[in-house]
């Protein structure tokens, strides 16, 4: 349903919201909102200009907002009607949140959460396609976890696919999280190295910060206490194009008369987003999560790497986007999903995301972003999965990291498109 309408920076903008079943399976009255925002060019007003849904990495994270008219968004809709879906869950769709899961139990919570995977956002997706342009087929774009959303979308819908662009997110069929996490760690630890060699005063800065927590009791502005453990996840950037410039600067400023500075202490938790996207946190063990239970997985594997033990006098090695039971007691604001997160962790019986036979006998034209030297998704699954699915065209690359259709969306989609015609 359109809910509002408006003219921006050269773009026609459309904003839809729509009602659909929490459980599709029931569909019951149990109902969720899902909004989407639609992207036209002013100039494309009255043309008859195919839709392109995007689905954007995460789990749990917000459509972009078309705050200019540049980028990816903009280059794609010089050929399409631009949807920017906030998944279930996210932005402007029903949220989750402290005050959206306020009076539920542990297993009510862990529940409820469950439908909040890929295979319920495309789902939704199908939802709003029947809705908006009935039997009409679109196009998907996929970043990251986007990808894997689309990839079960060419799995179980098919025929509502005309094209399909993944970007950093070709996902592994059916790895276990354990292997996943033992391909992660070693590619965060060379990124670690990376940082630096490129950056040498990082390691002395990083080192003196971790000595300090370990020796006193810091607190970011929130009131959370920043632990050594904490600071390490800050290298969840360090797969960012401009990530580890990022931490570098931010070191090198750290101290002010010999102790952590407000500054600095509140760039810190600015940086670090866990707190307001509690689906990431529960919910991003679980993406991977196929008919067994990921039991923290990244938490356990993480021993079989002593690069990453805090107290290493010699040099501070940062973790990536691993999640840990810890921070369901160190992040105030998600202490209350702990016991939910438990029973998820748990859980055994997630449904199939992906149907290998279906994706050998794919039709719809497929182009992918490779990153080789992508940190958060490993180049070997993406291409392991690009061998078995028919009808794709591989873009691999070393010139970007996993941010590039944020940090060159142009260049990304100028290299994608060309590949179908």
């Amino acid at each position: 349903m359109k809910i509002n309408s408006y003219k921006y920076s050269g773009m026609i903008i459309i904003d839809h919201n729509f009602l659909v079943p929490l459980d599709y399976e029931k569909d019951s009255s149990n109902k969720i909102s899902i909004f989407v925002r639609e992207i036209v060019r002013t100039e494309y007003e009255n043309k008859e200009l195919p839709y392109l849904i995007f689905f954007q990495g995460g789990p749990g994270y917000e459509s972009p907002r078309p705050i200019t008219d540049s980028g990816w968004i903009r280059r794609a809709s010089e050929e399409f009607r631009v949807l920017l879906l906030d998944q279930r869950g996210t932005g402007l769709s029903t949220p989750i949140s402290t005050e959206s899961l306020f009076g539920m139990n542990d297993k009510d919570m862990a529940n409820y959460l469950t439908w909040f995977r890929a295979d319920n956002i495309v789902r939704d997706a199908e939802h709003i396609r029947e809705n908006l342009i009935g039997n009409n087929k679109w196009s998907v774009l996929g970043q990251s976890f986007g990808g894997f959303c689309a990839t079960h979308y060419l799995s179980f819908y098919p025929d509502s696919l005309d094209k399909v662009f993944i970007t950093g997110g070709l996902p592994p069929l059916n790895a276990h999280p354990d292997d996943i996490y033992r391909s992660t760690y070693k590619r965060v630890i060379e990124k670690n190295k990376l940082f630096y060699q490129i950056f040498p005063e990082a390691k002395m800065n990083a080192r003196r910060i971790a000595n300090y927590l370990l020796d006193n009791e810091v607190y970011l502005p929130n009131g959370d206490q920043l632990t050594v453990e904490r600071f390490q996840q800050l290298g969840l950037n360090l797969g960012f194009s401009d990530g580890m410039a990022t931490l570098n600067f931010l070191f090198e400023k750290a101290f002010i008369n010999k102790k952590l500075s407000y500054l600095f202490l509140k760039n810190v938790l600015s940086i670090q987003s866990f707190d307001t996207n509690p689906i990431f946190t529960v919910l991003h063990e679980a993406c991977f999560a196929q008919q067994f239970s990921t039991n923290w997985s990244a938490y356990r594997i993480l021993d079989e790497y002593p690069e990453f033990i805090p107290n290493n006098k010699d040099k501070l090695f940062f973790t990536g986007e691993m999640l840990y039971p810890w921070m369901l007691d160190e992040y105030q604001s998600l202490r209350y999903l702990k016991g939910a997160a438990q029973i998820l962790a748990e859980k055994s019986n997630w449904p199939m995301l992906y149907s290998k036979n279906a994706l050998m006998k794919n039709k719809v034209p497929i182009a992918a972003a490779v990153y080789t030297n992508d940190m958060y998704v490993d180049r070997d699954y993406s291409i392991d999965l690009a061998n078995i699915i028919s009808n794709i065209s591989i873009w691999e690359t070393e010139s970007f990291e996993h941010n590039a259709l944020r940090s060159n969306g142009k260049k990304v989609l100028d290299s994608l498109f060309v590949r179908i015609k």
